[in-house]
């Protein structure tokens, strides 16, 4: 069959003001280059929509591992795709899957080196597209979760969360709890996802809910929030508490805020006197973590002890609606578009 010559793109039409809506982005139909020598083309089946977003098209932040997205700029991110074309002699064929970071069209070219493959026999390869792999990482290399452990993981419902939760049972965790914005998908997160509670910011106090489900503190908390929830599971955390800060969603829903700061209180006299250990989380600081988590993510999928979690959206038009979805709650798991 021919090599197609055009690839459909969402590009980011101007900056949002407030939280991002679908008339910020265009999805065009652009020319597609021919590979050229080194080069691979790729047909994505599928992109993840990530909450980060909000800080690369807002300009906000600094310091970031990933460049700002500018008006008239194509977005990107994790992505799932098929192997069209790729270099005589190289590691990639035809027809094989591999997973990269040019998400957000249908079709990609790029130096082969950009293209992980996906081991044929891995049972849900939709399941790499996904951010868990940063829970994962945080609990393993970050928070270390151990044996007899009180978890508590802010975020719950989201890509990471929503297996942050098994993962931490699985690494020993006595007992875990969430927080998540929706009563409906606290029920889900109890019911299908390993945790032993879920709180609802919102309903009373946050510190109030917490010390309710964790009447003696907690022992490790992996924060994908910020705001209001880190500085209660800074004044819960026991003696020798491990804190793993990934995400910052407080700032990121928050239309008032510009997306890229998520202010919190911190009482450091509490850090210090209780030996707390409080650090950030990226996966671009622990290249070793890629090969482990497909490993025993692949085996906990094939044991059942893992399930994915996942809200489909159908097709590339859809994907500035989802995510719009994304930041109003409307969502469970990760939010992946499926071409």
């Amino acid at each position: 069959m021919p090599l197609p010559t055009t690839a459909r793109v969402v590009r980011l039409t101007a900056e949002p003001r407030g939280l991002p809506v679908p008339e910020d982005f265009t999805v065009a139909e652009e020319p597609l280059p021919a590979p050229g020598p080194g080069q691979v083309l790729v047909r994505n089946r599928a992109f993840l929509v990530f909450p980060a977003l909000r800080t690369l098209i807002s300009g906000a932040g600094t310091g970031l591992p990933v460049p700002h997205v500018k008006p008239g700029e194509a977005l990107f991110g994790p992505a799932l795709g098929e192997v069209l074309a790729a270099p005589e002699g190289g590691p990639l064929r035809p027809g094989d899957l591999v997973t990269h970071l040019d998400g957000w069209r249908d079709h990609a070219v790029a130096d082969a080196a950009r293209f992980t493959a996906v081991d044929p026999d891995f049972p849900l390869p939709v399941a790499l597209v996904s951010a868990a792999s940063a829970g994962y990482g945080a609990l393993t290399r970050c928070a270390e979760v151990r044996p007899g452990d009180v978890v508590l993981v802010t975020g719950a419902a989201g890509a990471v969360g929503s297996l942050a939760g098994r993962i931490a049972r699985l690494l020993g965790a006595a007992r875990v709890i969430g927080t998540t914005r929706s009563p409906g998908k606290a029920q889900r997160l109890t019911a299908e996802l390993g945790y032993d509670a879920v709180l609802v910011p919102g309903e009373r106090p946050f510190a109030e809910l917490l010390a309710g489900a964790a009447p003696d503190g907690v022992d490790v908390v992996l924060d994908l929030v910020g705001g209001e929830q880190l500085t209660a599971a800074v004044d819960a955390a026991r003696q020798g508490g491990r804190i793993a800060v990934v995400g910052a969603l407080s700032g990121q829903l928050d239309p008032r805020l510009p997306g890229g700061n998520s202010p919190a209180v911190i009482d450091s006299f509490r850090v210090v006197t209780l030996g707390l250990r409080l650090r950030g989380f990226t996966l671009l600081d622990h290249p070793d973590l890629a090969a482990e988590w497909r490993e025993r993510l692949g085996g906990w999928l094939r044991s059942g002890e893992i399930t994915f979690p996942w809200t489909p959206v159908a097709g590339i038009d859809r994907a500035p609606q989802a995510l719009s979805r994304l930041f109003t709650g409307d969502t469970f798991g990760a939010t992946i578009v499926e071409l």
